[in-house]
């Protein structure tokens, strides 16, 4: 059927003008940035005082082994189609067209959603830090539109999504190296807050373990898996990769290793430092030091909260821009927003684009509406691109894969059962939302992207 025409691939075809600048190292770090952040700086104490209580620890561990299977099928596709557009373009390769559109147009609301999200948070934190110094923002641009509240724009995230913007804009390797020192300074609060945490913890906290029954701790697990996201990430920079078929394996494992062990160790810490019913608070890292009266190291939690949260609007608004560039290439959409800048080698329409749109997301619409549109699409593409390594061993098995998957079938179909059942435990207005989301799409691709697709122009340009 036309409707699944599939996207030939053509191991080392020359590709466009993006820079080829990235390493293993720039990827894990560029990995690590996404997913150490809004997890344990927010979404901790969330989970811990609504969901699992202190087994919280089973939540992350649940998460980590669905996404730790997903990772594990990624690192085949981009070892293997080392292109921009991650789980879009591997699946325009696997199953066709539509479903590439229908997970493209859904990671562009995943990504867009994250972002705006992540700059909510951003804005709360960094308010907090200015109200230290006897700062405050006048009420009505502190935070989004919320009448009731007195409240109509939220200034401080639309200004950092501004200088991300612009920051992206610069080129890839001025970002990586933002980035790179941000992460550096991110992990050594992480690490300040183990060190100083550990000799405070009162076991009496840890009961009992699970309050809320398991349903609490898989509901948990539902979401943070949010936390995780930042490896998807990853793959969409496989284009400015300098060796894809080694780097980008060795990237997204690398960084999901390192940060599932960290969230394991801080939420095992925090839910000991603190009853788990008093983790609901918008800072529970800090909150957590000032509850055993470390109040010098709660001000550089804070302090490495908002760098934190700034590397993962870095990776999440650099994802977002790399699917528009690998979407519009394929004329799905508008060809301008996949033109390089012929300097910095940047996607610059599609990187000022999304830059445009996370920072209406973020000023106007409230971060709880932002917050809980974000994770079904995350585990749709996940369970997507892990039934593509399954399809693609069957039927391009002399593809060149610079990392193989193991134990296939097994590794994918327990990726998608993970991904699935988490899917199950989010709320009706999620999916609700996401149907919604995906019916504005299949509008839009039959209206311009089925006409405008490269693949059809090709067909056309055949049959006449």
């Amino acid at each position: 059927m036309i409707l699944f025409r599939k996207k030939p691939f053509i191991p080392n075809q020359k590709q466009s003008g993006l820079n080829k600048v990235l390493g293993a190292f720039d990827l894990t770090m560029l990995g690590v940035g996404a997913i150490i952040g809004t997890g344990i700086f927010v979404l901790t104490g969330v989970a811990a005082a609504n969901y699992a209580g202190p087994a919280l620890i089973i939540s992350f561990i649940i998460a980590g082994l669905a996404c730790t299977f997903a990772a594990l099928c990624y690192s085949e596709f981009a070892s293997m189609i080392p292109e921009a557009g991650s789980a879009y373009t591997y699946s325009y390769i696997a199953f066709g067209e539509i479903i590439a559109w229908i997970l493209g147009w859904d990671l562009i609301l995943e990504y867009g959603l994250a972002s705006s999200a992540v700059a909510s948070g951003w804005s709360g934190y960094f308010q907090g830090l200015l109200s230290g110094f006897g700062i405050h923002l006048p009420h009505a641009i502190s935070s989004a539109f919320d009448p009731a509240k007195g409240t109509y724009f939220d200034l401080p995230a639309v200004l950092i999504i501004l200088f991300i913007t612009f920051i992206l804009s610069r080129g890839i390797k001025e970002s990586t190296k933002f980035n790179n020192w941000m992460v550096f300074i991110k992990l050594s609060v992480v690490v300040l807050f183990i060190v100083v945490g550990v000799w405070y913890v009162e076991p009496t906290n840890w009961k009992p373990f699970m309050p809320m029954g398991f349903s609490g701790v898989v509901s948990g697990a539902a979401v943070v898996v949010f936390a995780y996201f930042g490896f998807d990430a990853v793959s969409t920079a496989a284009e400015e990769v300098k060796n894809p078929q080694r780097d980008l394996p060795i990237g997204i494992i690398s960084a999901l290793t390192i940060c599932t062990i960290l969230y394991i160790i801080v939420s095992l810490i925090l839910t000991g430092l603190v009853p788990f019913e008093k983790l609901g608070v918008k800072d529970p890292v800090a909150f957590a030091l000032q509850f055993i009266h470390q109040d010098w190291a709660a001000g550089f939690i804070s302090l490495g909260a908002i760098v934190g949260i700034t590397t993962v609007l870095i990776v999440m608004m650099f994802g977002q821009t790399r699917l528009f560039y690998a979407i519009s290439r394929d004329g799905l959409l508008p060809k301008s927003l996949s033109k390089v800048h012929p300097k910095t080698r940047v996607p610059v329409i599609s990187t000022w684009v999304t830059g445009a749109i996370v920072a209406c997301f973020a000023g106007f619409v409230p971060l709880d509406k932002l917050a809980e549109l974000t994770n079904i699409g995350t585990l749709f593409a996940f369970s997507t691109v892990s039934l593509g390594v399954a399809v693609l061993r069957k039927t391009k098995p002399e593809l060149k894969r610079g990392f193989k998957t193991p134990w296939v079938p097994v590794i994918p179909a327990l990726a998608i059962i993970f991904c699935v059942y988490l899917m199950c435990q989010l709320q009706a207005f999620t999916w609700k939302g996401f149907l919604i989301w995906l019916v504005i799409g299949l509008i839009i691709y039959f209206s311009y992207g089925y006409k405008h697709s490269n693949l059809y122009k090709e067909h056309t340009s055949i049959t006449d």
